[in-house]
């Protein structure tokens, strides 16, 4: 069964671009009323529990990719007693994760003070909370998160969308009340728990309607089981890379320089991610697709796609940098105050790790949708240990833009060159390498120029705080799409976009005619 890749990639990004827009507008609520009416420390202690939790989440050593991809195969090829089986071996392994990362938890419960540097609020049971934290996490793996990778390998994330926009309506409008009206931080971390269970059990009733054929029973044979298992032992490393990438930044801030300055780094961390979010949607709507792609398709389409698709993410993300650099403080000025702004040159570290960041993603979606994981199994270790020990050296010397730093030394040093090694050593043509190394370079190249100039034209009016943001809002959403226009127009990969944009809107607007004065399509 080949599946509606086109349609389904722009559901998921329609619905998943909703959701990350309300998962960045009501956090930016609760963000806001926790800074006024409870303190930044909480603030702090609630993205340090976030990110020791991720860090124990390890556990899950990338099982639910590793089953996602096994089921390209027998998605396309209609073969349901495999997917039942495949679900069954799910069901197990999640809850034997679950266990483990519960158990671990428990042991680690000692040590979670040694993570804060200075004082907590003197009414809150630190421990009491961090148990709290991680009875949610078990409880994910405990009830039916498995049957979530029927949903994400038939290119169906827009369900999942429209499910946790449900439930989150509903936690984050009792927190709201619990952090205005009762100041209570365990009622806080209480409802996370409760919206949690029905979150999953929402998802278990709507993926049984939708796919009421496929039932958790069955077992896979033992040689396509190790097949799994060599997968998972692969994904493992890539889980310690990311987890380290995300978390061990905000728990060496924590423990170096306290809750209050992790509260402020975390301002300007939270809408960097709330941007990121929206990106990842793009990516994890296309995954499907491309893992679809990769088992029909020749080397040379795959190619191809990669490169239109590197044109087309790097002119996104190059208007997102350019906005990010214009517009990061007057916006930090009217949200927090100067009391809790950082330095301009933050904001060029905070530019330069959402770029390099976002490439590196990039292309990480590739090497999943091709399977390509035991060959990368010792890239994303690498690239950890390296970001840890800058981390913890560069930290104490430079605080926050240590250790912002240390992970682009990791990624641009180990991650970037490793995973194109990898991508056109085992599936790429190794010639192509130096010609898609020069277009990246390119696109970075044109990026910087563009930003240096919105920048400029930005910093030449100020005409009070929400004036001055409004016009360079205005400034940012035109020119550096001028500019990048300007620049690519003759490009066949600009031309290509176009007539994707077309086909995806049912050429409704017609904008390969518009451009270049003929009829899209031919």
């Amino acid at each position: 069964m080949k599946i509606e890749r086109t349609k389904n990639a722009t559901r998921g990004i329609v619905f998943g671009s909703m959701l990350k827009f309300y998962q960045m507008l009501i956090p930016f609520l609760m963000r806001t009323a926790m800074i006024y009416f409870m303190g930044v420390k909480y603030l702090g202690l609630t993205g340090l529990f976030t990110s020791v939790l991720q860090v124990l989440n390890l556990a899950e050593l990338g099982v639910g990719n590793a089953m996602v991809f096994s089921m390209y195969k027998p998605i396309a090829e209609d073969d349901q007693e495999t997917i039942c089986a495949l679900m069954n071996l799910y069901r197990k392994y999640y809850r034997i994760i679950g266990l483990v990362i519960g158990c671990v938890g428990l042991v680690l419960t000692p040590f979670v003070p040694r993570l804060i540097s200075g004082k907590i609020p003197s009414e809150l049971n630190i421990y009491v909370l961090y148990l709290m934290n991680l009875l949610s996490t078990v409880l994910t793996y405990w009830l039916f998160a498995y049957k979530n990778c029927l949903l994400q390998a038939h290119q169906r994330v827009d369900v999942t969308s429209i499910l946790t926009i449900i439930t989150n309506s509903i936690q984050y409008g009792i927190q709201l009340f619990v952090v205005i009206c009762l100041k209570n931080y365990y009622l806080y971390v209480l409802v996370i728990i409760i919206t949690q269970v029905l979150n999953n059990i929402m998802t278990a009733y709507v993926v049984g309607k939708m796919y009421p054929q496929y039932k958790a029973v069955g077992n896979m044979d033992k040689q396509f089981t190790r097949k799994i298992n060599g997968r998972i032992r692969d994904l493992f490393t890539g889980k310690l890379g990311g987890v380290v990438l995300n978390s061990v930044d905000t728990i060496v801030i924590s423990a170096f320089l306290g809750l209050a300055v992790l509260a402020v780094y975390q301002n300007y961390y939270f809408i960097l991610t709330s941007v990121i979010g929206f990106v990842e949607t793009i990516l994890q709507s296309m995954t499907a697709g491309l893992g679809n792609s990769f088992v029909i398709e020749t080397k040379e389409k795959n190619y191809k796609d990669f490169e239109k698709f590197t044109f087309m993410f790097c002119w996104l993300i190059g208007f997102c940098t350019c906005c990010f650099l214009c517009l990061y403080q007057p916006f930090m000025k009217i949200w927090v105050g100067d009391g809790m702004m950082l330095k301009f040159s933050a904001v060029i570290c905070f530019c330069i790790y959402f770029y390099v960041y976002e490439v590196n993603r990039f292309i990480n979606i590739f090497k999943d949708a091709a399977g390509l994981w035991h060959e990368d199994r010792f890239r994303p270790l690498t690239a950890a240990v390296v970001n840890l020990i800058c981390n913890l050296i560069m930290v104490q010397f430079w605080g926050i833009y240590g250790v912002l730093f240390s992970t682009v030394i990791s990624l641009l040093g180990v991650e970037i060159p490793w995973l194109l090694y990898n991508m056109f050593t085992v599936f790429f043509e190794r010639s192509l390498a130096s010609r898609y190394i020069k277009q990246l370079m390119k696109y970075t190249g044109v990026v910087i120029v563009v930003g240096m100039i919105t920048l400029y034209i930005c910093n030449l009016f100020y005409l009070g705080k929400w004036v001055t943001l409004l016009l360079r809002l205005g400034i940012c959403i035109v020119l550096p799409n001028l500019l990048f226009l300007l620049v690519y127009f003759k490009s066949p990969y600009f031309r290509t976009s176009i007539q994707m944009v077309d086909k995806i809107t049912k050429n409704k607007f017609q904008i390969e005619r518009k451009v270049y004065g003929i009829k899209s399509g031919r």
